[in-house]
């Protein structure tokens, strides 16, 4: 697990130039890509994962995933859903509490009260879920997250 996280480590500070233009999207489209129409935490996690040799595999693209709300409803076809979340697991965030899976990112550390800290992709202190850059996040609060541990770490 400490190579995953090294990995997002040192993707740290990374922003995107121009809009949702990164190396992420690049290579999980396998093609230049940039735009609206390409946002990348999705993408950034699998990258992640890839580099740790740790392939999620095809989700909804076949190097992983970059929708946040078709990778939870076929959770069942790459991971587990865990109610106590270990260091690598993938966090999904549901900022309005409608169902509806808007972001995500890897699950670093417990922080307590409430609180843990996860390394995304493509967030930002005025946006959490398209704000361009890679960060390290602790304020992040358990009641808008759920965690699933991927197939290739059990």
């Amino acid at each position: 697990m400490g190579k995953l996280i090294e990995i997002a480590e040192s993707q740290i500070g990374v922003v995107e130039e121009p809009i949702n233009k990164v190396k992420y999207n690049d290579w999980i489209y396998n093609k230049p890509t940039s735009g609206s129409d390409y946002p990348w935490c999705g993408a950034f996690v699998s990258w992640c994962f890839n580099e740790a040799g740790m392939s999620l595999g095809a989700i909804d693209l076949r190097r992983g995933f970059v929708g946040c709300p078709f990778a939870v409803k076929n959770i069942h076809r790459w991971g587990k859903l865990v109610t106590v979340p270990t260091e690598g697991c993938v966090v999904f965030y549901d900022w309005n509490g409608d169902g509806r899976f808007d972001h995500t990112g890897i699950f670093v550390k417990d922080l307590g009260k409430g609180l843990f800290e996860a390394i995304e992709g493509n967030t930002s202190f005025k946006d959490n879920s398209n704000g361009g850059q890679v960060m390290r996040r602790s304020d992040r609060k358990y009641k808008y997250a759920i965690f699933v541990k991927p197939n290739v770490l059990v």
